[in-house]
């Protein structure tokens, strides 16, 4: 054997199992990267997993180049704002089946350009901030939440051009329009809602400056009755004085003399 093979023979290995460190590297993400409680791996960009972890918030040591984030099933309260704005990347968001009532008008900042699906299904949401998925052009699930169909929801859908789709299949557990009976489809509610909201707001209005208005009227004609009321008993008293006696002239005085 030539010192040619013998290298040949010791080399060969060698590359193999450097091709496999580098294999396991891009494949897999560093332990210290990972999000305690996910597992992370590599595919079609980094998958990041981390559904019934019993996460109670969103973790904060998400890695940058997170492209698929799966918070699914954990007990998630709240969506702070900015919370995924590092992650670049992110195409793909799901935080169904938490218990997420509170959205952060800036929650999603940062996503606006990748984030192509977005999953809230099966939480608590009942409303949220008019801007909270402004610019956003991902796919929104919104089913099973127990919404409250108000202006301001009416107003976030109509800017959410590409989710005609999900908004029609959003029903109403409440409204503004006082309405008893199961759920109503969001679509169904034939009344605009800001409208409603501002005339609600004008009869409010008419009702309380008209409170007003008997309040004063009501004090004017106490007061005239009460000033009327003094001003007789002034003449009473007046009248109640004893008249002055007449004194005698002086001319009478001298004819009775003589």
């Amino acid at each position: 054997m030539t010192v040619l093979d013998l290298w040949l023979t010791r080399s060969v290995p060698m590359c193999l199992l450097l091709q496999s460190l580098v294999l396991m590297a891009v494949c897999f993400h560093p332990a210290s990267m990972c999000p305690k409680g996910c597992t992370c791996v590599h595919g079609d960009g980094l998958n990041v997993t981390c559904g019934h972890a019993q996460l109670k918030e969103i973790p904060l040591d998400l890695p940058p180049d997170t492209a698929l984030l799966w918070l699914d099933h954990n007990q998630i309260t709240s969506i702070p704002d900015q919370v995924f704005k590092e992650l670049h990347l992110l195409r793909e968001l799901n935080l169904s089946h938490n218990a997420i009532g509170t959205l952060g008008e800036n929650a999603f900042r940062g996503l606006e350009s990748n984030l192509l699906v977005l999953d809230l299904s099966y939480n608590r949401i009942t409303t949220v901030q008019k801007d909270v998925f402004a610019l956003l052009k991902a796919h929104v699930n919104m089913d099973n939440n127990p919404w409250h169909c108000d202006c301001t929801l009416q107003q976030v859908l109509k800017g959410m051009a590409y989710n005609h789709e999900s908004a029609s299949r959003l029903l109403c557990k409440s409204s503004e329009l006082h309405e008893h009976g199961p759920p109503r489809p969001f679509l169904a509610i034939d009344a605009d809602l800001c409208n409603l909201a501002k005339r609600t707001t004008d009869y409010a209005m008419l009702v309380t400056m008209f409170g007003w208005f008997t309040m004063v009227i009501s004090y004017v004609v106490y007061y005239v009755r009460q000033n009327q009321e003094d001003a007789r008993r002034h003449l009473e008293y007046l009248k109640s004085l004893p008249s002055k006696q007449k004194k005698p002239d002086e001319g009478d005085d001298i004819s009775t003399v003589v």
